[in-house]
């Protein structure tokens, strides 16, 4: 979620902060790009801010968001950010050396109006060749003046017209540099800051850098290079918005991390090293010397005594998203909200006071996760994104309360959404739907921020500088509810405006006549007049369109007549009257400032081209005067005006060619005024729209000084001589949530919304509003008329069954481990909460029961303490009826062991059970992936087994994923597939127990090691001959002899090799010739067991009958030594061993489990190969029906269900 604005937080009315940051330095176009000078990260400026109060008064939400993502922004349109300010001065210049940056996202080119005479002229009376530079101090008194008048279209002489004084100040030696950063503190100061610096856009870093001071309003300047130390490189400015006097001043990190302060206005400054580098900072409101530093390493910082120490608050806090407390709201002034990382990866908002921020301290108002970049504070609201699949869910708080999920129109699925302001007591959101693309609908909340309803549709956006979208709406500074926006459609973008709050929309009159004095005939709906609403991203380049609070109803702009908006054309027009009747002022594009509290306007030609005149109009744009205020013509890129200090005193920065230094005239144009303004200097001004006097339901008459006095305003005057309030009426009301405005006019219930409904908080006896499809626009001061009709009427609750129950976790996930909280919320959409029961049934047999809703509010938390999907019910009634639903909840395990069991050699066209044993076992809640020989396609199974027939011979692999939650293990084997196959049982002296760790790993190597030893004593090849050592204890092993693949046609043959090959083997095993040495000292003698679990095997039915006998002993002996087993204790003559093992023998399926304290087997216990058969067997038999998730020396135990 994001925030839109085109201003800064904080910075008040004498704050000229500023961050010139882009004119480029080519002759034929020279673009300029600023970013906010309060803004907390210098680098990236993707959080719109807000400025001070005389620039938030332009109303401007030129809004500046990422394409992707909930962005944040802070659009404040209303004055003093109180959640935090970072007064640090904004780069407003750079040069050519950036290319490829454009205004407004379109052609330069197509940006600039008819170029023509004036100015062009100017390089042939000065013989201006680009390398003039004027000496500090030079003065151009006493050039000429000239008056333009619109009636005549041609610039009069006038040798009695006042002059301005200037002065020019170079730079010198800075010619390299590409950016500048300028702050003139105001409050009466006549100090000015310069630093200049070179960035290597290369390297991303800065190489060079100059600090000047001017102590006289810039006549001169001071290099300061030495005090701060003349080795010392300079990257960022910062003032306190609080106290201007103050100021830090940041080195390059890639020299040294330091922060310089000052606190006497930059005269002096105080080096203090930090252990980490700044990427922002961000100033308290109110408290001078309390300020927040983000570093490169997404560690936040605070400080109390103004940078000299630093204390850390947090880490892996989200860029961007860390704000200071806002008074009236918050208990704690030093209070800081924040957006951190937890250390799984997930995103918390997170409050705690700035020099008390451990875990024990911190607070958490959302008791979840929230999305990335998606925590905005701005005025009285909060608001966060929390992650959900699919569609997006966002929430508000409202003055700190609990926090409301967001109502936009049911069906409205927003891509993207953005908070353009909250300063008029409700939110404006701008929403990216789902069929749009680079569109967004314009929506308006209720005073709280839940319930929005449409103001407009297809509002247009436009691609800025760095990619950034940029929309198309302009809120006028001084009167409110009064917008202008650019709306798609079909394929035609039109300007339209607005008198309360987007309720209704016109298109714009065009001028009668143009600057020629020919009529224009432009007839409405098929022609008007349209805007380009682009606000500057430099404070001190006017932008396309500007307004001023101290000078209700002026508005001027770049625009077109026509049946579109077009970049074509182009020209400069002016409304006194609020937008209702417009005249145009240039044929070219033009900066246009406001002058003394807006009683004049002044205009500087765009920077395309250098020049050294500027105009000056005392009467709304109707006539211009010419000034010059350089004796060379010069390429414009910024003029800083209005300080705030009672001088009238501005600074035009420029350059003369792009390569040289950057110069800095300073203009006093107190001159052009004749004298201060009295009474009778001004008039009465009526706000009307299209001759309807009542506007957002008042009537409001404005102070405004008569067009063409030459007197001077000085200081701020009653701009509202009187607002008297209106009879209510139609227009005054906009429809309620979940209302649309039919083409009648009337608002009627959208398809989706059923107006009975009640709110499930409305209990028997109590009251409620129930809408009449009307709600009053916010801020409208508008009384009886119709009031009483479109007002919500307050109703008795209704005594209802309840409806519409909706259960859910809140984390809105389906899954959660084993022993984890998990809390289910509980909705109902209609019913008396107060007066219905609430059950709720976990599925693990425990259930829960509440009176009324009201309990359930926080959530409903439960542990469940196994495994397995759960049926979870919900169920609500009372008196009149009952509504249930269900929630099928899946219990994890976290899975971390798995082990393929698997036969190592298998008969062809038999089939044979594979099977996968997962430590913690789990039931239900683990998926199987079976890759099996060559398959490219695995196949799934939900279950640990799965049965396959293998149909040619040779080495197969098998391979198992199981995939548990975010887990996903994998084990594999190699299996044989022959015809048939001869095996042998082998047992080992009983000292190979006392080394066995019982891992696959040692089996393996042990098993080479047998296989070598039997190698010795047999010529038998080396790849025929396969050994399997079984895990658990006693150590036994089995001996596999195979054909050779290209015998198994002479299979007769090949059996009597086999037999042969085992009787040698065997004969070898009976005399102890077969041995190995473990270790030094340690020789362990391999035995033969006499009994074969496949004494020759292969798959023609001539050996059906021994099999079938040879199936039948073994399932016999295997029932007697369950017996034996199951009733040994009643008998005590017996004694078994056997080991319950961690792992499962290849040819059982199953999980096993290992104890901890089994007795080993002795030599004498070791004699005859009838008795180790039994013992296997058993061990067998245990590990078949034992637990699954029985506790290991190595699994924690995980009960499944």
């Amino acid at each position: 979620m994001g925030t839109w604005a085109g201003f800064c937080p904080g910075s008040r009315i004498l704050s000229l902060s500023i961050w010139l940051l882009v004119a480029a330095r080519t002759l034929p176009h020279a673009e300029a790009e600023i970013r906010c000078a309060s803004c907390p990260s210098p680098v990236q400026l993707q959080r719109g801010v807000r400025t001070n109060r005389e620039a938030a008064s332009q109303r401007s939400i030129r809004a500046e968001f990422r394409e992707l993502g909930f962005s944040s922004l802070e659009a404040g349109l209303d004055g003093e950010h109180e959640a935090g300010d970072s007064s640090e001065d904004v780069p407003l210049f750079h040069r050519a050396e950036v290319p490829g940056q454009r205004r407004g996202g379109e052609d330069a080119a197509l940006r600039r109006a008819k170029r023509s005479g004036p100015e062009l002229d100017e390089f042939s009376d000065s013989g201006w060749t680009g390398g003039a530079v004027v000496d500090p101090g030079s003065q151009v008194d006493g050039q000429r003046s000239v008056r333009w008048n619109r009636e005549d279209g041609r610039g009069i002489n006038r040798q009695d017209e006042p002059k301005l004084s200037s002065s020019t100040f170079a730079l010198t030696g800075d010619s390299a540099h590409n950016h500048a950063v300028v702050h003139w503190s105001g409050q009466n100061s006549s100090v000015i800051l310069i630093l200049t610096k070179l960035y290597d856009f290369h390297i991303g870093s800065v190489t060079e850098s100059t600090l000047w001071r001017s102590t006289d309003y810039g006549s001169t300047y001071e290099r300061m290079n030495d005090k701060v130390g003349s080795k010392t490189v300079l990257s960022y400015l910062y003032v306190c918005p609080s106290n201007q006097r103050k100021i830090m001043v940041l080195t390059d990190p890639e020299f040294e991390s330091s922060v310089l302060i000052s606190t006497d206005e930059g005269a002096s400054y105080q080096k203090y090293r930090l252990s980490f580098f700044v990427l922002s900072l961000l100033f308290h409101p109110t408290e001078e010397d309390w300020a927040l530093a983000y570093s490169h390493d997404q560690k936040l910082y605070s400080s109390v005594d103004f940078g000299r120490k630093w204390q850390l608050i947090h880490e892996h806090v989200t860029p961007n998203r860390f704000y200071w407390s806002v008074a009236g709201l918050d208990k704690e002034p030093d209070l800081i909200h924040m957006e951190a990382h937890t250390p799984d990866g997930n995103v918390q908002y997170v409050t705690c006071r700035a020099q008390m921020c451990t875990e024990a301290n911190r607070n958490y108002p959302f008791p979840g996760y929230i999305d990335i970049s998606s925590l905005v504070i701005q005025d009285d609201y909060i608001f966060i994104q929390v992650p959900t699949s699919g569609r997006a869910t966002y929430y508000v708080s409202y003055k700190r309360d609990l926090f409301i999920q967001i109502k936009l129109p049911k069906y409205s699925l927003p891509k993207d959404l953005h908070i353009v302001s909250t300063d008029e007591k409700q939110v404006f959101a701008a929403v990216q739907e789902w069929n749009q693309n680079d569109t967004y609908n314009l929506y308006l909340s209720d005073t709280r921020g839940i319930y929005f309803t449409l103001a407009m549709e297809n509002v247009k956006t436009t691609r800025g500088i760095g990619g950034n979208q940029m929309l198309d709406l302009y809120e006028v500074a001084g009167i409110k509810g009064m917008l202008i926006a650019n709306k798609r459609q079909d394929s035609q973008v039109k300007t339209y405006i607005t008198y309360n709050k987007g309720r209704d929309w016109r298109l714009l009159q065009a001028p009668a006549a143009d600057l020629d004095g020919n009529d224009i005939h432009c007839i409405l709906p098929f022609c008007s007049l349209h805007l380009q609403l682009q606000m500057s991203e430099n404070p001190y380049v006017s932008g396309t369109i500007s307004s001023k609070s101290s000078a209700p109803g002026i508005i001027v702009a770049t625009g077109n007549i026509g049946a579109e908006l077009s970049y074509n054309n182009v020209g400069m027009f002016v409304s006194s009257d609020a937008g209702n009747s417009w005249r145009p002022i240039f044929e070219e594009e033009h900066n246009i400032w406001f002058l003394d509290k807006g009683g004049a306007l002044v205009a500087v030609k765009q920077p395309s081209v250098p020049t050294k005149h500027l105009w000056v109009s005392f009467d709304e744009g109707r006539q211009w005067t010419q000034h010059s205020f350089s004796s060379v013509p010069l390429f414009v890129d910024g003029v800083l005006v209005e300080a705030g200090a009672e001088n009238q005193i501005m600074t035009v920065f420029g350059h003369f060619s792009h390569r040289s230094e950057w110069q800095l005239i300073k203009i006093d144009y107190k001159s052009i005024f004749s004298r201060k303004c009295t009474e009778e200097d001004y008039q009465t001004w009526h706000l009307h729209n299209q001759g309807e006097p009542c506007v957002m339901g008042q009537k409001q008459i404005y102070m405004k000084r008569r067009p063409g006095n030459y007197c001077m305003l000085g200081q701020d005057y009653s701009r509202i001589l009187s607002a008297e309030s209106c009879i209510c009426r139609a227009h005054d009301f906009e429809c309620d949530y979940g209302y649309e405005r039919r083409s009648d006019g009337n608002c009627r219930p959208a398809f989706w919304f059923n107006p009975s409904t009640v709110s499930r908080s409305c209990s028997q006896g109590q009251n409620y509003f129930n809408s009449t499809g009307y709600r009053k626009v916010v801020l409208n001061n508008c009384t009886k008329g119709v009031k009483e009709m479109y007002t919500a009427r307050k109703q008795q609750c209704p005594n209802r069954p309840p409806k519409g129950l909706v259960l859910t976790t809140k984390d809105g996930k389906l899954t959660a481990n084993m022993g984890n909280n998990v809390t289910f919320l509980v909705h109902l959409d209609e019913g008396d909460s107060l007066r219905t029961n609430i059950q709720l049934d976990f599925g693990d047999g425990t259930a829960v029961s509440y009176s009324n809703l009201s309990w359930t509010e926080e959530g409903i938390k439960h542990i469940y303490r196994s495994a397995g999907i759960f049926r979870v019910t919900a169920l609500a009634e009372n008196t009149l009826g009952y509504d249930t639903t269900t929630l099928f909840l899946h219990i994890i395990c976290p899975v971390e062991h798995v082990q393929l069991l698997a036969p190592f050699v298998i008969i062809r066209y038999k089939e044979v059970n594979i099977s996968a044993v997962v430590l913690p076992s789990q039931s239900r809640t683990v998926t199987y992936f079976w890759w099996l020989g060559n398959n490219t396609e695995p196949v799934i199974t939900l279950d640990g087994s799965i049965s396959h027939t293998f149909t040619s011979e040779g080495m197969h692999t098998i391979t198992v994923q199981v995939s548990a939650g975010s887990t996903i293990l994998q084990d594999t084997k190699t299996i044989a597939v022959k015809e048939f196959f001869k095996s042998l049982l082998l047992s080992f002296s009983p000292n190979l127990d006392e080394f066995n760790p019982d891992i696959p790993e040692w089996r393996q190597d042990v098993g080479r090691v047998i296989k070598k030893a039997l190698l010795q004593v047999s010529d038998f090849p080396e790849e025929q001959l396969l050994v399997a050592v079984f895990p658990g204890v006693p150590t036994a092993a089995e001996l596999f002899l195979l054909p050779n693949k290209n015998q198994s046609e002479e299979k007769k043959k090949t059996e009597e090799e086999l037999e042969k090959t085992s009787n040698i083997i065997v004969g070898a095993l009976n005399q102890n010739l077969v041995e190995f040495e473990l270790k030094p000292g340690v020789r362990v003698i391999v035995y033969n067991t006499q009994l074969t679990l496949a004494p020759l095997v292969d798959s023609s039915p001539r050996h059906s009958s021994s099999a079938m006998l040879m199936l039948l002993s073994v399932v016999f002996l295997g029932l007697a030594v369950f017996l034996i087993y199951k009733f040994k204790r009643k008998i005590p003559w017996i004694n078994i061993y056997a080991e319950v093992n961690q792992e499962k023998e290849q040819e059982m399926i199953g999980s096993v489990g290992q104890g901890d304290s089994t007795p080993k087997i002795t030599l004498s216990e070791f004699t005859t190969s009838k008795e180790l058969m039994e013992k296997e067997m058993d061990a067998r038999v245990k590990r078949g029906v034992g637990n699954a998730c029985e506790s290991t020396r190595e699994i924690p135990n995980c009960t499944s269900v």
